[in-house]
């Protein structure tokens, strides 16, 4: 039986559980995974549902049907087939650690998506990318052509139907403009030193401060640089016998796999938008594993 999962927000009240969960009971659906959460600041209400249709309904007939049980609610929802593969464009400078963790865990299967190109403004992973026959877009990005570079990158993400793109160590801003047409679609990675250690060579600059904690955060790019919705962090301890070169080191591992679990909480449909923060719903049973590997 085909897995299907709903998403829904709306203002909190009572009724939506029993509406939502008699619906699909009525359509002969089992629910496997169901996640709610209400946010007590906003009066906001989030709901994550997996299902399978025991009866063969249609989730084309499923959803039809649930646009009355939506609307006295002002629910905003989404149905989407637990099978279908997210289309992803990854963008990419000189730093390639995050670029060949997400290749890896997509060659094995640890992350389901289809990789429909890679775009950089430096020619440094053509030939990999071109290895694992992925389109290679190679935009050159200056002061005087950045409206321009913007818009060749508006045709790729047109042109191959990419539904995300991951910000795998790119080092260009993105302009307002973009950041909104795409906005809950970006999602980049940094190092969590900021704002302590701004410019180059942020580790460099933790080493001689003695930082002992490294960590990333991967986040939902706004307009406001670095600063928007988190979705994933995490932290290594490091000691004073650790180099400067140990802290760039570790400062990589760390950095991929913060980004790989926040990729892999959007294409599972785990992540809400709520303000300047997210909703991070946990891993649906089966999925953790996967997450994990590597």
């Amino acid at each position: 039986m085909k897995s299907h999962v709903l998403t829904v927000s709306c203002q909190s009240t009572r009724g939506i559980v029993a509406a939502i969960t008699g619906y699909l009971a009525e359509k002969g659906c089992y629910i496997s995974d169901s996640s709610q959460f209400d946010d007590l600041e906003t009066g906001l209400f989030f709901m994550r549902l997996t299902f399978l249709s025991q009866e063969g309904v249609s989730e084309e007939d499923i959803r039809a049907g649930f646009a009355p049980v939506a609307k006295p609610f002002g629910m905003t929802w989404r149905f989407n087939d637990s099978d279908e593969r997210m289309k992803v464009l990854l963008m990419v400078s000189r730093f390639g650690h995050c670029l060949n963790d997400l290749l890896y865990r997509w060659k094995i299967g640890a992350l389901p998506i289809d990789i429909v190109g890679v775009v950089s403004n430096h020619f440094d992973y053509q030939k990999v990318i071109v290895n694992h026959d992925i389109p290679f877009h190679h935009i050159k990005v200056t002061k005087e052509n950045k409206p321009q570079a913007e818009a060749r990158l508006m045709e790729v993400v047109e042109q191959s139907g990419a539904e995300l793109i991951v910000l795998a160590r790119y080092m260009q801003v993105l302009s307002d403009a973009v950041c909104k047409k795409m906005s809950g679609r970006i999602i980049n990675i940094h190092h969590s030193f900021l704002p302590s250690f701004k410019g180059a060579n942020p580790y460099k600059q933790a080493f001689e401060r003695g930082v002992k904690l490294i960590g990333a955060t991967a986040h939902y790019v706004t307009e406001d640089l670095d600063e928007g919705p988190i979705i994933e962090q995490d932290v290594a301890r490091i000691t004073h016998a650790q180099s400067a070169e140990d802290y760039v080191s570790i400062g990589r591992d760390v950095e991929s796999q913060v980004l790989a679990r926040a990729v892999h909480a959007h294409i599972h449909h785990r992540t809400f938008m709520n303000g300047n923060k997210t909703i991070v719903f946990p891993p649906s049973p089966g999925s953790y594993a996967s997450e994990r590997m590597g």
